[in-house]
């Protein structure tokens, strides 16, 4: 075994491999809001030709399936962004810092040299 500054283990720890409840259930909610965003484009797409058929009625119903389809990609994509973190694919954005350690100096760091 090796001693000094550098010397320990190479590996990181590992993940445990196994059923997460977490992960199911995001990757359920992602499949559940996808096929009902499929289904609202369908149906936007039917009502649309109904609408342009003369059905003046159908035109409130395109707008709902319009509006319904954009909330459900739009939840979708959000549990997509989260499954990725959860899984370590992505990482959190950096806390933002309210207040700096040094003060700024006008003109920018050019001008504090």
């Amino acid at each position: 075994m090796a001693t000094g500054k550098r010397a320990g283990s190479r590996r990181g720890t590992k993940r445990r491999a196994g059923f997460s409840p977490r992960l199911a259930l995001l990757a359920l909610g992602i499949t559940l809001l996808v096929v009902a965003w499929g289904y609202l484009v369908y149906a936007a797409i039917d009502f649309g030709a109904t609408a342009r058929g003369g059905d003046s009625a159908a035109w409130a119903f395109l707008a709902l399936a319009s509006l319904g389809a954009v909330a459900c990609l739009f939840a979708g994509l959000m549990l997509i962004a989260r499954l990725l973190r959860e899984l370590g694919i992505t990482s959190p954005p950096p806390p933002k810092d309210p207040e700096p350690d040094r003060p700024v100096a006008p003109g920018g760091r050019r001008a504090a040299r």
